[in-house]
């Protein structure tokens, strides 16, 4: 059971129980007002309530922000009077004593704006727009979550809306299905600047919300951009699996996050005016993940519950898979990319795979389960990127299906396969996926998948470049910084665990000087060279401030027992990678190569 925590007080005007309309068991109506941005208010009618029955906040999958903490309420009243409400759970309240319709009202209090930029996918409110709508903002009545719902959106004047809801004749009124549609569809609303295109007969919006002094940027090429990503995503599937899509981006965030039938994503109008194709590669993911993750899914992950989230073991696919793809598409759109070729870019994750020796001791399995885990630190003193394993997975198993198949096919024809197998209720394991490839390559990579998908052998990537005639030299040369000189070992992370008063190490590496000094994750850091770090902003800044040659005393509690670690700050080699062309290729790995390299199917 999770820690329930006192909610916060938000006046939201009562109003008297009236009839329901026909229509929709259950209608919202979520109101902002403009004198009070500190939270919402919402009130929720369930027509033919059950007498007894339990309202639920959807805890989401990938970042489950724990907004039952800033509840108020709720209050529920019927022809009955006001029923009795008995919180259960941190996010579950039981209702009993409703006759007929039931009014649930309640309010929602956004937590304080913290420095710098915020996270794309929390809500907010100022005073030119905000996001609002999604799991942080609507319960449901549990048991009926195939329910369809309409709501309505009591706006400050002038404020426009874009949102992937169902729209009706009212421009402040929306419909969804069922929960799982309107607790993925978050609402941007405000003063926002907004576009239309059409792919394969689909209509797309785009809309932006600036800050108020966002600095102007071609917009023609931003929208361009994106609806040649949609193209070339829509023409890979063979179709578009949403009626309508919306792009939602806002000023002053950063990250994404993925929706059945829109993305919303930060980004900054500065960086915009410095390049129009900024934020091509998060754009490419997150609208990949429409269908690599919403509809081609893992076992266990998605469904709607208040429940902590399941742990999947299929993230290194869908994660991993999308930044292959965010990439690919992104050279097929004739729009640039970050590295100069494939072969550049596969460098570059190769590289980052060698620099980590924790790719050789987790298993890709076992690092998607740890990657949403509500407690960091779940894999000890290793720490894994399910989105690189899962990437480097892909693009081996890219050069095996073009070489069983003498290039006719590659990871498009699994793609294509995993979407009609696994769009519906049936998740993906990694069992599948493998009968998947194995299918469509016509060939054996069960060892493959017992090495690098279930089991934690480091890849051997010459075994799978040489089928598209080529090898990788590997050198290995001092990690330098912005000043050309050798960068000290900073390679330690620490989070601020609740309830306490110091920070918990995350040592990702046993290899650096952090981890050879004998600190583990989980030590709480007490001190630093004798000055407190009371949070992990505190130890961040401390890192920022060594200098190779320092030595560091970190005084830290492990198992209740005080001791002080010395730390020598010495600097850390990287590996570089340079693929090279086999000399003895034959013309049927050159040409595998060649398609490759151009980014064809």
């Amino acid at each position: 059971m999770r820690m329930l925590m006192v909610g916060w007080l938000l006046v939201v005007p009562v109003a008297g129980v009236g009839r329901a309309q026909s229509g929709e068991p259950v209608r919202y109506t979520l109101r902002v007002d403009p004198a009070d941005l500190t939270g919402f208010g919402v009130e929720m009618r369930i027509a033919n309530a059950p007498g007894n029955f339990r309202l639920a906040m959807a805890a989401h999958p990938e970042y489950d922000d724990h907004f039952w903490r800033y509840v108020d309420g709720p209050r529920v009243e019927s022809a009955a009077g006001a029923a009795t409400v008995v919180r259960e759970d941190s996010a579950v309240w039981r209702v009993t004593g409703v006759r007929g319709e039931a009014v649930v009202r309640y309010g929602i209090r956004l937590p304080g704006a913290t420095p710098g930029e915020r996270a794309a996918w929390r809500p907010f409110l100022v005073p030119t727009g905000g996001l609002v709508g999604g799991p942080h903002s609507f319960m449901y009545v549990e048991g009926w979550e195939r329910m369809a719902s309409r709501v309505t959106l009591d706006l400050p004047v002038g404020w426009s809306v874009s949102t992937a809801l169902a729209a009706t004749s009212d421009p402040r009124v929306f419909r969804a299905g069922n929960v799982d549609t309107l607790l993925d569809a978050p609402v941007l609303a405000g003063n926002l600047r907004e576009w239309r295109f059409t792919v394969a007969g689909v209509l797309h919006r785009v809309a932006y919300w600036p800050l108020p002094n966002a600095t102007p940027f071609d917009t023609l090429t931003f929208v361009s951009d994106i609806e040649r990503i949609a193209r070339e995503a829509i023409k890979l599937f063979g179709r578009a699996p949403y009626r309508d899509f919306t792009f939602q981006y806002h000023d002053g965030a950063f990250g994404g996050l993925e929706h059945g039938g829109s993305v919303t994503l930060g980004a900054l109008s500065a960086n915009l005016a410095r390049n129009p194709h900024a934020y091509l590669t998060e754009t490419a993911h997150e609208f990949f993940h429409t269908w690599n993750l919403m509809r081609i899914h893992p076992a266990g992950y998605g469904a709607v519950t208040w429940r902590p989230p399941v742990m999947s073991r299929g993230l290194w696919f869908s994660e991993g898979l999308t930044l292959f793809y965010a990439d690919l598409l992104t050279r097929r759109a004739g729009l640039p990319p970050p590295d100069s070729t494939r072969a550049a870019h596969l460098e570059y994750l190769i590289g980052r795979y060698l620099s980590n020796p924790a790719n050789a001791h987790v298993s890709a399995e076992r690092g998607s389960e740890a990657a949403y885990a509500l407690t960091p630190g779940g894999l000890g003193d290793y720490d894994v990127s399910t989105h690189l394993q899962g990437e480097v997975i892909g693009a081996m198993l890219d050069f095996v299906v073009r070489d069983a198949s003498s290039g006719r096919k590659s990871m498009d024809d699994v793609m294509r396969v995993m979407l009609k197998r696994f769009s519906g209720e049936r998740g993906f394991t990694g069992r599948d996926v493998e009968g998947v490839v194995a299918g469509v390559c016509g060939c054996a990579v069960t060892a493959l998948f017992d090495a690098h998908v279930r089991g934690a052998s480091a890849i051997d990537f010459d075994r799978y470049l040489r089928l598209a005639g080529m090898r990788a030299r590997v050198t290995w040369a001092p990690a330098l910084g912005r000043d050309g000189q050798p960068a000290p070992d900073i390679r330690v992370r620490a989070w601020d665990p609740p309830g306490e008063h110091a920070p918990s190490l995350l040592i990702g590496n046993p290899t650096t000087v952090w981890g050879r000094a004998g600190l583990h994750t989980g030590d709480r850091v007490t001190s630093v060279n004798g000055a407190a770090v009371p949070t992990m902003s505190d130890f961040r800044m401390f890192l920022g401030r060594i200098r190779v040659g320092d030595t560091v005393h970190v005084d830290i509690v492990r198992g209740g027992a005080a001791s002080t670690v010395d730390v020598v700050i010495a600097g850390y080699d990287r590996p570089v990678v340079r693929l090279e062309e086999l000399p003895v290729a034959t013309a049927r790995q050159r040409a595998i190569r060649e398609r490759w390299m151009a980014g064809q199917p």
